[in-house]
């Protein structure tokens, strides 16, 4: 059977792993992982594909997999891409999901941390750049400035941020409060992420660019 994202968005199960994988998340102090998170990745990652010129199929694909890939972090954050790639096979398998699919959504989740991040197709390299590229205030949860540590600063002072496609090149857009923090401290969290984007948009045959401040960094 031909899996589609309202599926996959209805599906109880699913919906209990993203929530519970969150709260692990909130205890260990990292940033929003929820269903804003999930939502932005799988709508991202279709877009790409679609500018792109990519099947609709693709682009389902693509979108399935940015809605599943971080419920792995329900068993633990290290190792979650691979986790959440197992758990995705179990439940797509669960609902008569084409193999076919399958295969090409648990690949692009299995391949998606940065730790072990590789964009091996299409599929995969949308699911990278449209993860690492929701930088955001509304993902930082600690309210108290005084206690932020770098993560929180260098993502609450974000107050703009785009992603821009063409079929040429693949943009992130950001607009940093530097007396929140200053671009360095966005590189020293964020450099091996972007460069991970850089090879995700060549796997696409297209460009990846950094602009901070209108200022094109990479």
């Amino acid at each position: 059977m031909k899996i589609t994202l309202e599926q996959v968005r209805e599906e109880e199960s699913i919906k209990s792993y993203i929530r519970k994988a969150d709260e692990s998340l909130v205890a260990l102090g990292y940033t929003e992982h929820s269903f804003p998170h999930v939502c932005k990745v799988a709508d991202t990652a279709s877009r790409i594909l679609k500018v792109l010129g990519y099947s609709d199929r693709e682009a389902e694909l693509a979108a399935i997999a940015g809605y599943l890939h971080d419920i792995g972090n329900v068993i633990n954050r290290v190792d979650h891409a691979q986790s959440g790639a197992v758990m995705a096979f179990r439940i797509l398998d669960r609902m008569n999901a084409d193999p076919e699919d399958v295969a090409t959504i648990i690949t692009a989740i299995g391949n998606h941390d940065e730790s072990t991040a590789f964009p091996v197709n299409p599929v995969a390299a949308a699911l990278i750049l449209a993860d690492k590229t929701d930088v955001r205030r509304s993902r930082v949860r600690n309210q108290d400035m005084a206690s932020f540590d770098i993560h929180d600063r260098v993502n609450y002072s974000v107050s703009q941020s785009k992603v821009l496609v063409d079929k040429e090149e693949i943009s992130l857009k950001l607009e940093i409060d530097t007396q929140i923090c200053s671009v360095m401290d966005y590189f020293e969290i964020f450099l091996n992420r972007m460069l991970l984007c850089k090879r995700s948009a060549a796997k696409l045959g297209i460009r990846f660019a950094l602009i901070i401040n209108d200022q094109k960094m990479l």
